[in-house]
């Protein structure tokens, strides 16, 4: 008589990851042997994916620059404790 430690639910789970690592390594098998037979195609694709992938990085690294400088002129300006162009009005009262 054999004592089962765990549940029917853990071996229905470590199948599905078993299905699932055999069909990724059924499917990398696939493009590793697509990339033999066909190595200028695939290396236009790499080249357009990093092209993409480098003007994506250069186009966030400017926004983040323009921004920092925005927020660094926004915190350089001195606060001053007047506005140009008001005049305080004060009128004393002293008899009244």
């Amino acid at each position: 008589m054999s004592f089962r430690f765990y549940t029917n639910a853990i071996s229905q789970a470590s199948k599905s990851l078993a299905a699932g690592i055999f069909i990724v390594g059924l499917l990398l098998i696939g493009f590793a042997v697509i990339i033999a037979a066909l190595p200028e195609i695939f290396a236009y694709l790499a080249a357009a994916v990093f092209f993409v992938a480098g003007i994506g990085s250069c186009v966030t690294a400017v926004k983040i620059f323009l921004a920092q400088k925005k927020l660094d002129k926004m915190t350089s300006e001195e606060p001053s404790d007047y506005r140009e162009n008001v005049r305080i009005h004060i009128e004393e009262h002293y008899g009244e």
